[in-house]
């Protein structure tokens, strides 16, 4: 087996792409619920809360099955792992045309999740052929799978629109099947780090050690808002235009699609920026747009009646579908930059832990991706407001800048102690600086009365 010293550039290229084509065919059968669903909620009579669960089956055990799938493929390699979760999933797929009750979709559903669980494994694998300062640029670039999931909301409405939904299963597991075989024919062995070389291989315990750090967590809640809210919207927006518009499940899907490509394709610019100008300042900038393009969503077309000065005057805001459409575009491109932000602080503070970490956190964003669906549904059901999505997926936004601004600030007067007495009240600098000038003018003259002191004490010397 190689180790990292060893690993030639292209063999990391030869890693990279293939992880991310892999990823890619995972993805698009991840969210295949998010098509084939609409057909099945006419089908079986589902509401609107029915419908949200049976999309979001999927993303549930993609999520849960992550730090397991990650951990594993610390155990016994990112390229066997990958290429046995592919072939279960392409079991599953073939299976799904021979579903004919809700309960069954939902048992197969949660079968299918697993190709979710890829994300996990793809992260441990590719993160092993790159060093620390690449990571970033590498991981983006690995997360451009993501666009499975656009693929699947551009594409599958074309397969329903010349064979069924149970024919479109059949090439979905067909090309899972191919891949999983590719994979592992074509992929190499992860390299060994020296640093783990060295060392006896770590118990599960000691693998799971980081997770008591509530970095960990906080970092989960950046990616609950940028990869769950991405994976929730892009199975919902089929069902939001349909609603909303009144458009075809084709034009449906295209305009879904135009939400996942952006955030797919920025991924990689996002891993770039945050390895050329940190992390941190990536993510102020995704979560900040995002509170503001979610906000625009959030507000529902209104009519207004204002008492003028002559008389009522009428006014109304509502957006039309192309206004929304290109926030939607900006809101996955910033979507993607956040993603790409928070992965690399994971190789970054915790290295030997890259499996359990990454994990957590893509269990947590996959988590989102399965609750959000649901919530969006229920709130459809109870609120009745197409845009109440998108006023939920605000609040997770703004708890989320709260949170890391105020954690940063707590690190930062940790760091220097010196911080926690700045303010920028000018009558508190005033007093402060007049305290600094009257401590500095204290010390010199204590400082005087010593050098006068010595003298005193040096002249009754020599007069003796």
């Amino acid at each position: 087996m190689q180790t990292e010293a060893q690993v030639t550039p292209g063999q990391r290229a030869r890693a990279l792409w293939l992880s991310t084509f892999a990823l890619g065919v995972c993805f698009a059968v991840w969210v295949i619920f998010s098509i084939i669903g609409v057909t099945l909620k006419q089908e079986l009579g589902l509401s609107e809360t029915a419908f949200g669960l049976l999309v979001a089956t999927p993303i549930l055990t993609g999520s849960i099955s992550r730090p397991l799938l990650g951990i594993w493929s610390e155990m016994i390699g990112g390229r066997r792992v990958f290429a046995l979760l592919m072939l279960v999933v392409a079991g599953f797929m073939f299976a799904l045309p021979h579903a004919h009750s809700y309960p069954a979709l939902l048992l197969l559903g949660l079968g299918l999740g697993l190709a979710g669980g890829s994300f996990a494994v793809g992260v441990v694998y590719v993160s092993a052929w790159y060093p620390r300062e690449r990571q970033g640029t590498a991981l983006g670039l690995f997360g451009m799978g993501n666009v499975g999931a656009a693929v699947t909301s551009f594409g599958a409405p074309l397969l329903l629109a010349v064979m069924d939904w149970r024919h479109a299963a059949y090439v979905y597991g067909a090309v899972m099947l191919a891949t999983s075989i590719l994979f592992y024919l074509f992929a190499q062995p992860s390299p060994v780090r020296a640093a783990a070389a060295a060392k006896p291989p770590e118990s599960l315990a000691e693998r799971l050690a980081p997770l008591r750090n509530l970095q960990v967590w906080r970092f989960s809640l950046y990616y609950f808002l940028v990869f769950g809210g991405f994976v929730a919207l892009t199975s919902w927006l089929p069902r939001y235009y349909m609603g909303v518009y009144k458009v075809d499940i084709a034009t449906a899907g295209m305009l879904a699609a135009s939400f996942g490509l952006p955030a797919t394709l920025f991924r990689a610019v996002g891993g770039t920026l945050a390895d050329r100008y940190g992390a941190r300042r990536i993510m102020y900038i995704s979560f900040s747009v995002c509170m503001v393009g979610l906000f625009l969503l959030s507000y529902p077309n209104t009519h207004y009646v204002v008492e003028g000065i002559h008389g009522p005057i009428p006014f109304t805001i509502a957006p039309t579908m192309l206004e929304r459409a290109i926030v939607l575009f900006l809101l996955g491109m910033v979507m993607a930059f956040g993603m790409a932000a928070v992965f690399k602080h994971i190789p970054t503070y915790y290295p030997e832990h890259v499996g359990a970490v990454g994990g957590v956190v893509g269990m947590i964003g996959g988590l989102g991706g399965f609750f959000l669906p649901i919530a969006f549904g229920a709130m459809n059901d109870l609120v009745g407001i197409w845009s109440s999505c998108f006023m939920l997926l605000f609040v997770v936004a703004l708890a989320s800048l709260l949170w890391m601004h105020f954690a940063i600030l707590r690190m930062n007067r940790a760091r220097h102690p010196e911080l926690k007495a700045d303010t920028d009240l000018p009558e508190i600098m005033a007093a402060q600086e007049a305290a600094r000038h009257a401590r500095i003018a204290a010390e010199a003259a204590t400082q005087a009365a010593r050098a006068a002191t010595a003298a005193a004490e040096a002249a009754r010397k020599r007069s003796s």
